[in-house]
């Protein structure tokens, strides 16, 4: 179940087997329901969290009481309302299994003394920030230069193995367009490649 984990750390700082051990100990199982919440809105956001298996998604609620979905996490990623889990304040955003999913994660706490203990853990978590900064920088920029029918082709770049998964009203959601817009895009796409 760790070996996942174990082999993303990896890919950013070495690791003794000392300190896998350490790690693997820290995190702890969460296995979640189709549909189950990982973190309401005004929850206090205390882990940091890894997808072992399924796929999730991170999602606001406007007043008109409409779903936005602002990221999903598929195995291997990192989730989480980083914003809250930083400041110690509470989550602004829901995060909810799409899938069942086995989550591991860390409380703040234990987050802490395992800084200490295997000081390149320390080393990753600032690497993983800085990644996801970019990231959302990157996205933000999408939103506002590129088509829909380009962040939608982003998408199931980005998303291959679980487009089919996740429902075409949380895409829609994700892009920013309407399900019947994401519909005539696909429609397009389709078209367009048979061509």
């Amino acid at each position: 179940m760790h070996e996942s984990l174990i082999q993303n750390i990896k890919a950013h700082v070495p690791l003794t087997e000392n300190e896998v051990e350490l790690i693997q100990e820290a995190f702890k199982e969460r296995k979640l329901k189709k549909k189950e919440h990982l973190l309401q809105k005004g929850d206090n956001s205390n882990h940091m969290r890894f997808v072992s298996e399924g796929c999730l998604k991170v999602y606001s609620i406007d007043e008109d009481g409409q779903e936005h979905v602002l990221q999903f996490g598929i195995s291997g990623w990192w989730i989480n309302d980083l914003y809250a889990f930083l400041t110690q304040t509470p989550a602004t955003f829901f995060i909810q299994s799409i899938t069942e999913s086995t989550v591991l994660q860390i409380h703040r706490d234990r987050l802490n003394q395992l800084y200490d203990e295997v000081p390149m853990i320390d080393r990753f978590f600032r690497i993983k920030t800085q990644n996801g900064y970019v990231a959302l920088q990157e996205r933000t920029i999408r939103s506002m230069s590129e088509t829909a029918e380009q962040r939608y082709s982003q998408f199931i770049s980005r998303y291959r193995d679980i487009e089919q998964q996740i429902p075409q009203y949380l895409i829609a959601s994700y892009l920013g367009v309407t399900p019947e817009h994401l519909s005539a895009i696909r429609k397009k796409m389709s078209t367009n490649n048979l061509s």
